[in-house]
């Protein structure tokens, strides 16, 4: 039997395996909220199929395919300690602090900061004649949601994120 490698595992492995050292000047800076520090890690590639076997399909279409669940269609979870960060459900990179997070009334979770802006990357998006920025994972480009300018103090900014796109993890 012979063992399948994706090519997404093979730019990874490959300089371990012919014995090279990664190359330090394609890894990302990301800030880990559970640490409190700055890490650098390479970037999350993977081929399109190989992102729809890791996927829901809901997941593929919003997060790959930068569309958009129905508003009030999903449920975020909510830490039962009260603190939690919401991680990039495609990923794992730390997004948001559940601290961070208020009711915008849009149907959409809604924080007024991430974790860091090392970890998201804001991109303008003119798509459907409308002026935006769009949210991004800094580490694997995953589309998150959107960021407007009228949210809550002290930031003033609203991230309009996507449910599917966030995975909470309480023991932070």
């Amino acid at each position: 039997m012979r063992a399948r490698i994706s090519a997404g595992a093979l730019v990874f492995l490959l300089p371990l395996l012919l014995g090279v050292a990664m190359d330090e000047s394609a890894k990302i800076e990301i800030y880990n909220a559970t640490t409190g520090k700055t890490e650098k890690v390479d970037p999350v590639v993977q081929t399109e199929g190989e992102w729809k076997k890791i996927l829901t399909p809901e997941q593929y279409q919003v997060m790959r395919g930068k569309g958009t669940e129905r508003p009030f269609s999903k449920q975020c979870a909510i830490p039962k300690s009260g603190k939690g960060i919401y991680r990039c459900a495609a990923c794992g990179t730390d997004l948001f602090q559940y601290g961070n997070k208020f009711e915008s009334g849009t149907g959409w979770p809604s924080f007024w900061d991430p974790v860091s802006p090392l970890n998201i990357k804001i991109e303008e998006d003119n798509s459907f004649g409308m002026r935006r920025e769009e949210a991004l994972c800094a580490r694997c480009g995953a589309h998150l949601g959107h960021v407007f300018d009228d949210g809550p103090p002290p930031t003033g900014k609203r991230y309009c994120i996507n449910t599917v796109a966030l995975k909470l993890t309480e023991n932070c």
